[in-house]
């Protein structure tokens, strides 16, 4: 990502800002929960023109960067998201810092910096895989908002001691708490070891996608996506709560687990269709 125009007038946004405030606040819950350490961890946040034109002139530029390919899908889009290198810990009390609202190019070749990412700050590293999961959620699920990318303790530890296959691994975290099934019926994608940051994790993510909503990146993190901050944040919750009961039994004998008749029974009393080629009914 390259910078290219630069505007030295700007408008500087209110903290007060629904989506400030939310970005602000989820970071800092991850962080003291010890999923991001350093400057581990990235978020993007989807915004209509209407909600950012309330605190921001988005009628002026601070700068543009060019992005590594163009996203022409996201035209005119608006969105929140957290710095390059920037601490989760430091968002809360220097927002404008650590966070920037950007809003991409019509030709979905640059974005435009609107608010944030003070001096000279850039996008998290990770934007190429926000991007191309946004792309796909959106595609089949139009309320779609939230790309959350964390380093969960559990689930990554999960990856070091059980198989990565996606069915298997699915099942496993259905079956260590009773509600996961419920949250996420359409189950986890899971990667191969790909080197973080680079447009192949974030092709092979979003395609993922199309069918997921939570994909783990193997010995690094997960990546969850939703249509508000909450369903989203919930969601990583729930898998590494589960990841957490699995690495609690370790290597001991598990006497008794949920059924696969169970966890059927579970799908049809809320209504929900576990990913198929699960359960062995």
């Amino acid at each position: 990502m390259s910078t290219s125009v630069i505007r030295t007038t700007g408008y500087t946004a209110s903290t007060e800002a629904p989506f400030i405030q939310e970005m602000a606040e989820i970071t800092h819950h991850m962080w003291t929960l010890g999923w991001d350490e350093l400057n581990g961890g990235n978020v993007s946040y989807l915004l209509d023109e209407e909600e950012v034109s309330k605190y921001i002139n988005v009628g002026q530029t601070l700068r543009s960067l060019d992005l590594a390919f163009p996203v022409k899908e996201l035209a005119g889009k608006y969105f929140i998201v957290t710095g390059s290198g920037k601490y989760f810990r430091n968002v809360i009390k220097d927002p404008e810092g650590n966070l920037g609202v950007v809003r991409v190019s019509a030709s979905g070749e640059q974005v435009d910096i609107l608010w944030g990412l003070r001096e000279g700050a850039r996008p998290t590293s990770e934007l190429a895989s926000h991007f191309m999961s946004h792309i796909e959620r959106l595609k089949v699920d139009p309320t779609h908002r939230i790309v959350l990318h964390t380093h969960a303790t559990n689930v990554i530890a999960m990856t070091f001691t059980h198989d990565l296959d996606e069915l298997k691994f699915t099942k496993t975290l259905w079956q260590m708490c009773t509600e996961c099934l419920v949250v996420f019926p359409d189950g986890v994608g899971i990667l191969p070891w790909i080197v973080p940051g680079s447009n192949e994790i974030g092709r092979e993510t979003a395609k993922k996608m199309q069918e997921q909503r939570v994909v783990i990146w193997p010995h690094h993190g997960i990546f969850g996506t939703g249509s508000t901050m909450d369903s989203t944040f919930g969601l990583i919750e729930t898998v590494e709560k589960a990841a957490n009961v699995y690495n609690l039994i370790g290597g001991r004998e598990i006497k008794q687990v949920i059924t696969d008749h169970q966890l059927d029974d579970l799908a049809r009393a809320f209504g929900v269709t576990p990913k198929a080629g699960i359960l062995e009914l």
